[in-house]
Formats: structure tokens, sequence, C-alpha cells
């Protein structure tokens, strides 16, 4: 298959989308996963306490590290390919230790971070430098630097806080209660939020936010299964979808990288793709692979991975029906596909 530039993204093609690579072999459900900006590479954390890293060209699994003490929840990578930082879910009364950094080449805890007295539900880097930021049940949001220990600053916050930098890493984005979202500069945040938006009319909280790669849209996804696309400078609701609702476990929607279209997962186990500037469904396809609660685009790939207690990589297939997708579980993305 012709490799397909994210330049030429459209209805089509994203409608041609279809599993190609299935990876079953978790231990139970995947919490989080993130794309590396500049190379071709996945990480996951899951509930067997593991945190794996693939090659997204080939679809293949490099490394598999197992935190039993601390288990696996949130992850994201840092700057460095073999880097990430991963969130508690075990013993974090007696550790303190909410956070840590993991060298993923030779499995070392390259720092702990400790600071909140409940579970992280929302990590994210700078795409800038060494900085991140990490939202807890706590109702705070920390922001930290790799190279140093102690936290750098605090927002107090009511409800459950989800944290997002824009593309540049000159703005993050802080969802509140009530849906509320507010901005702040990320070079003088103690300055409080330079503008507030409110997604009017759903009160259900937020619980994943998404800066365009433009930085002209956000992405919203709340407990409820509402989906909204934003303008980023106004906070004016440019679309919005509603979903199936799935009891008990949070959905993710992605943008693509060219900021045109949305895709996201649903209570009744579908996967949906919305044109936005169109408002129109283009795809719904069957994951045959439960509610996922898991999905991102790949950076610069015409590619998106989708996970629930099983991963999937999909990329485009002009022969596909994109209705009913299903794949062998031994089948493999080759990279002149992707």
């Amino acid at each position: 298959m012709a490799t397909t530039s994210l330049a030429e993204l459209d209805d089509e093609t994203v409608r041609s989308m279809a599993m190609a690579a299935i990876f079953s072999d978790f231990g139970g459900k995947i919490n989080s996963l993130d794309f590396h900006r500049k190379d071709d590479l996945l990480v996951t954390a899951s509930d067997d306490d593991s945190v794996r890293l693939y090659d997204i060209v080939s679809a293949k699994l490099i490394k598999t590290t197992y935190h039993k003490k601390h288990g696996a929840d949130c992850v994201c990578f840092t700057h460095h390919p073999s880097s990430v930082i991963c969130s508690t879910k075990y013993n974090l009364d007696s550790t303190g230790e909410s956070l840590r950094y993991l060298s993923m080449y030779d499995n070392r805890i390259l720092r702990y971070f400790k600071g909140h007295k409940e579970r992280v539900i929302s990590l994210c880097m700078s795409p800038v430098n060494d900085s991140f930021m990490s939202g807890s049940l706590d109702h705070s949001v920390r922001i930290w630097d790799l190279r140093v220990n102690a936290c750098q600053g605090i927002l107090r916050l009511r409800g459950r806080p989800t944290v997002a930098f824009d593309q540049q890493g000159l703005v993050f984005a802080v969802a509140m209660e009530a849906g509320a979202i507010k901005l702040f500069d990320s070079r003088s945040y103690d300055k409080g939020p330079f503008d507030t938006f409110l997604v009017g009319g759903d009160t259900a909280e937020v619980c994943d936010i998404k800066f365009s790669n433009d930085g002209k849209s956000m992405l919203l996804t709340t407990t409820n299964n509402n989906i909204y696309v934003l303008d980023a400078y106004g906070g004016e609701k440019r679309c919005g979808f509603s979903l199936e609702p799935s009891p008990n476990t949070n959905t993710e929607a992605t943008f693509t990288p060219d900021g045109q279209y949305v895709v996201s997962g649903s209570g009744d186990g579908t996967l949906h793709a919305w044109n936005i500037n169109t408002r129109n469904e283009v795809a719904c396809w069957n994951g045959n692979i439960g509610v996922v609660a898991c999905l991102k685009w790949a950076p610069r790939r015409a590619m998106f991975v989708a996970a629930s207690s099983v991963l999937s990589f999909w990329i485009p297939n002009p022969s596909s029906n994109s209705t009913d997708e299903s794949t062998d579980p031994q089948a493999t993305v080759k990279s002149d596909q992707v």
C-alpha cells in the first residue's frame, strides 16, 4: 500500500482506517499510552504493572518493564526516546512517591517526585523544556522539572483537575469542576489564569483535554462521554458529539495531526471519526476489543492506536469496510504502509 502522508488526510482516508496489528498479551486494562513527539515510539502503562515500549513502524514490542511496588497508571514520554514519567497506583500513602522518572533502556528509576497525596489522573510533558505537569485527585496541579526532585509550583483547584500544554509550550490548560477550563501562561502561572472558558450546558467533569497541533482548537472529553471542540482563543464551542456512556471507564478522544478530524471510542465498543469542519461523522468502526479507554493519533503518521485490555494499531486500508473490522492477532504493520 502506498504511503499516506498526513497532508493527504481526507474523509476517504480516515474512513479507510483499519486494524493492522493487535497485542492481546496484557494482564489487565491499559491505563494510558503516549507517542514520542519525534521518534516512532509508543509507550503504554497497564494494570498488570507493566510499562511497554513499541516501535510503531514495525508494530513490534521493544521492551517491557514491571513495577510491582508502585504499579503503572499514567505515563508520558520525556524528550528522550527511552525515558518516561509514570504515576503510582500502589503504596502512595506509605512512600509518597507519586511519580517516577524511568529509564526504559536499563529499567532504572532516575528520580522520584513526591507531593501528591492521592492518585495522579493527568500527566503531560512540556514540548519545549524539562518541565511537566500532573493533576491529582487531591485537587492539585503540580508543576515539576525533570532535573530536580522538588515541586516547582502548585495550583489548588476544585474538582478533578485535568492538564494539557499547547504544542508550543507557551500555554497550559487546566480543566476543573462544572466544565470550567482555565488557561495559564507557562512562564507566569503564579499570576493566575489569563482566561477561563465554560462548556455551557454540561456540568460533567472533563476527564481529558488536548490542544490541536496548530494551537487553534481544544478537545474536551467529559465523564459522561460528551466530546467538545472549542476555539482555543475565545472558548466558543465549534462542535460537540455525544457517545454511548461507559460506566466506570473514561474514554479518550484525539485530534488528527492536521486538526481537521476527531477520533474517539464509545461505551458500546465502537470507534467514531468526525470531520470538524463539516461536523459530519465520517466513520464508525467495530473495534472488537471492548470499550476503548485510551486512544491517540501518531504525531507524524497516518496511524492511531486504541486500547482497552488489548492494544490495536490502525492504518489506512483502501479495501477496508469501515463498519466491521477484524484482524489476525499475529498481523504486523509493514513499514511501507505508514
